[in-house]
């Protein structure tokens, strides 16, 4: 999350070659900023406390997929595995697409930001998706600045 949020800054890291395979944009919580804007492209900040709608950074396992509202409507639930973010269920914070999203770099403008999910494009759901759904292991999943 260091990294702009108008640049790619969500890896697939392929473990067997030890690679980047794909990269995408991905969205931050606003926080206190409008809802959709990009006012924290720069520097966004996080919280693992309810209604602060901003991102929790950490690392967290996926888990079940089911019905989203939003994008395609695919959501992953998302297990925080720290104390930086084990609140993750409970503000229901969970990997989705949405409409918004870009599928190219829109740097110096930032990606919209939502509240508190990690959120791509609809094409790169699309992508990232059947990856997830079809991985025996378990996914993991880490935000990190």
């Amino acid at each position: 999350m260091s990294l702009h949020s108008g640049l790619k800054r969500f890896f697939i890291y392929d473990f067997k070659k030890n690679e980047i395979s794909q990269k995408y944009l991905v969205g931050h919580g606003c926080g206190d900023n409008s809802w959709s804007s990009d006012d924290s492209k720069k520097i966004p900040t996080f919280s693992n406390e309810d209604n602060s709608y901003l991102s929790s950074l950490g690392k967290y396992k996926l888990g079940e997929r089911g019905y989203s509202n939003w994008g395609i409507n695919v959501k992953y639930l998302m297990h925080g595995l720290e104390g930086t973010n084990n609140n993750a269920l409970k503000r229901i914070i969970v990997f989705h697409s949405w409409e918004k999203m870009s599928d190219k770099e829109v740097y110096p403008d930032g990606s919209p930001e939502g509240w508190g999910c990690p959120t791509v494009s609809n094409n790169a759901f699309k992508e990232i998706d059947p990856l997830i759904k079809n991985c025996r292991k378990p996914v993991l999943m880490w935000i990190y600045n």
